[in-house]
């Protein structure tokens, strides 16, 4: 039986409620999940009707992930989202009528469009719905999408000429972390914040390098010290399953000494290196204290706040450049 299950990413709240049944009928033939310590069901929230937000609390999910972005109409519209703020404050209170035991709230800074006083508002409704646990992630722009496009082509489309400075974007994220804070949420992790017992269950596996399997279309899994990837478009998904062949298309090593460190400082709360990572990491670790950018207090390293803005490249650090102990 499984610890944990996670529906998303992707958008699973686009289905209708007669395809969310059937998914979950055949999944719970297969695996059963109603003892299970977490379900998590990402949703947009321009999708929810109350009688779907209903069928995701009957087949037993346990989280309900709303994908807000903002709170703000005009900077909604602008990146072309379906939802707007009344219907995201009336999937919230119903969500909370119908006793899903969490809810997280999701918001993006740096959204073509946004201002500090778009932001102002997104943060005053946070405050008002007081939800146990906020996702603030800083838009992180694909040079393969088109956006990512259209800034280096220095065009205009997509919004591309309203996207905030990178030194406005760090301090809507810092204006966040003040006022979450004030609310009691804590930050667990780079993005994440909650309340005490409050914290993904599932998604504290990934950063505790945790064994998962992911079923689906580009799903991704980390069985001992293999990373693997299925199929990545639904077509091609389904063609592998007819032709009896499996979903898995790549298979990489999990570097276990990389990974703890790229994926474990993450978390606030940092990492315990081994004898064998201090040795191996040793000049990186107190280069990166030296900046700043880490902290290390001989048991645990974990990123400074000013090392959280700046984490990619730390983590860069400990990444195939560190010669192995003799």
């Amino acid at each position: 039986k499984p610890q944990f299950v996670y529906f998303g990413g992707g958008t699973p709240s686009y289905l209708s409620e007669s395809q969310l049944q059937h998914l979950a009928d055949r999944m719970k033939s297969i695996l059963s999940w109603d003892e299970a310590e977490e379900v998590t069901f990402e949703c947009e929230p321009g999708t929810l009707t109350d009688h779907k937000l209903k069928v995701i609390r009957e087949i037993g999910v346990t989280r309900l992930s709303l994908g807000v972005e903002n709170f703000n109409d005009h900077v909604l519209e602008i990146n072309g989202r379906a939802h707007r703020s009344p219907e995201i404050r009336r999937a919230y209170h119903f969500a909370r009528e119908l006793e899903f035991p969490q809810i997280n709230i999701d918001l993006i800074a740096g959204l073509p469009g946004q201002t500090a006083e778009s932001w102002e508002e997104s943060l005053v409704w946070i405050e008002r719905l007081a939800p146990p646990h906020v996702s603030i992630y800083m838009l992180e722009i694909d040079e393969d999408s088109r956006l990512g496009h259209e800034l280096l082509a220095g065009g205009s489309r997509y919004g591309a000429r309203l996207v905030p400075h990178e030194d406005d974007v760090v301090t809507l994220y810092e204006e966040a972390l003040e006022r979450l804070e004030a609310m009691g949420l804590r930050r667990y992790e780079i993005s994440n914040f909650a309340l005490p017992g409050h914290e993904s269950r599932h998604n504290l596996k990934y950063w505790r390098l945790e064994p998962y399997l992911g079923f689906g279309a580009d799903a991704h899994s980390l069985t001992g010290t293999v990373r693997g990837q299925n199929a990545e478009t639904a077509a091609e998904y389904v063609a592998r399953w007819k032709r009896g062949e499996s979903a898995r298309i790549a298979e990489t090593p999990a570097v276990a000494h990389e990974e703890r460190f790229f994926v474990g400082l993450r978390l606030m709360e940092g990492i315990e290196p081994t004898a064998e990572e201090r040795g191996r990491y040793g000049q990186e670790i107190a280069r990166q204290v030296e900046a700043g950018l880490l902290e290390d207090t001989g048991d645990r390293v974990r990123l400074t706040r000013r090392g959280v803005l700046v984490s990619n490249e730390v983590f860069q650090e400990f990444v195939g450049t560190a010669c192995p102990t003799s």
